[in-house]
């Protein structure tokens, strides 16, 4: 199974966007399910339920930091990995038109409702949202590059 296709799974079993992207590279942020899965939930409904930048794109900026930082707080560091992380959200961008959360949902005449709670998924929730989608092509773009860059 790809990454692309693990990546969406994991959506498709109710894990945020956030958690499906990073779950889907964890052998290669060498942490376990558990903890990535903590870390990254946040991160999901465009942080916390607030549609700003989505989910999937925060968990591919999450695995980039994981991969490309290299433990220094320097600004060699920032720099290189800020570089990274704009290049693949412009990708993302290109493709989707948006990287926020509440845009891409608006763009499929999504209700978009800010906080609250999570609605139920069901197969009408997967049917009406461009989520697992999302997933899927942030999960392709990230493995892609890091592909081109050996780092699988």
């Amino acid at each position: 199974m790809s990454r692309t296709e693990r990546a969406k799974e994991y959506f498709l079993q109710g894990y945020a966007c956030s958690q499906a992207v990073a779950l889907a590279f964890a052998d290669v942020l060498g942490m376990d399910e558990g903890t990535i899965s903590r870390l990254t939930l946040p991160f999901g409904g465009g942080l916390g339920r607030l549609r700003l930048t989505c989910g999937a794109v925060s968990g591919m900026a999450f695995v980039l930091g994981g991969v490309f930082s290299d433990n220094e707080n320097t600004p060699e560091n920032k720099k290189r990995v800020y570089a990274i992380t704009q290049e693949l959200c412009l990708k993302f961008k290109e493709e989707n038109g948006s990287l926020i959360c509440g845009e891409l949902l608006a763009g499929v005449n999504v209700p978009v409702e800010v906080g609250g709670v999570a609605e139920k998924r069901t197969e009408n929730y997967y049917k009406k949202r461009p989520c697992a989608e999302l997933v899927s092509f942030a999960a392709s773009i990230l493995e892609e590059y890091l592909k081109e860059n050996g780092k699988l």
